[in-house]
């Protein structure tokens, strides 16, 4: 049966946000993300000198949240919609005047950082758009020993979504999930996927990579 264009403009939203219903999206990710992103965070564990990249910063919560815990670290936010990069900065703004913030446009299957040049990743409901390249990027730029961590949505609760379609969105189950991380470079034994509780109760998953 044929989607309602709806359904399907909210989904591309989602994807990229553009317009006014691109500023609309970001007011209402930053409030439905914002439980995932301090499961993200506490689970990153990030040391004060760390340099954090935040993969879809969107409009920069965790940046925000990010730069306040690494004092004398750096974090990088990249997203691929202009809108949430000019949000980002309006709430990062003196954190990126000092140089402990730099927003960065860009696409997630190709980073714009060097080599083994981060130690922690943060990636909150973007890995419905990531796919193996963007996996085998975020692992490309870590360090040695550096993490990802992924927060997504379960399979079983997305799939009832309308919006989350095959266009615009990839699915995860725990092993789904798993199998992505192995498939963008991470080895079996440095990978742990766990169910967790999101926002409003709806099942997530949490992923940690270790490179």
């Amino acid at each position: 049966m044929p989607q309602s264009p709806i359904w399907v403009a909210i989904g591309r939203q989602l994807r990229n946000p553009s317009g006014f219903g691109g500023r609309l999206m970001a007011l209402l990710m930053a409030v439905a993300n914002r439980r995932s992103n301090g499961i993200a965070i506490r689970a990153l564990a990030c040391s004060p000198g760390d340099t954090i990249l935040d993969l879809g910063c969107g409009s920069g919560p965790a940046v925000k949240a990010l730069a306040d815990m690494a004092g004398q670290g750096l974090i990088l936010g990249i997203d691929h919609s202009e809108i949430m990069l000019a949000r980002a900065w309006r709430h990062n703004r003196y954190a990126v005047r000092r140089g402990r913030v730099r927003l960065l446009r860009g696409r997630i299957d190709a980073l714009p950082c060097r080599d083994d040049a981060i130690d922690g990743i943060l990636a909150v409901h973007v890995v419905y758009f990531a796919g193996e390249a963007g996996v085998r990027e975020a692992r490309r730029v870590l360090r040695r020993g550096g993490r990802i961590v992924v927060v997504a949505t379960d399979r079983s609760a997305m799939a009832r979504w309308k919006f989350a379609q095959p266009s615009t969105h990839e699915l995860f189950d725990r092993p789904g999930l798993a199998d992505l991380l192995v498939r963008g470079g991470f080895a079996t034994s440095g990978i742990s996927v766990t169910p967790i509780k999101l926002a409003f109760g709806v099942l997530g998953l949490l992923a940690i990579a270790t490179k």
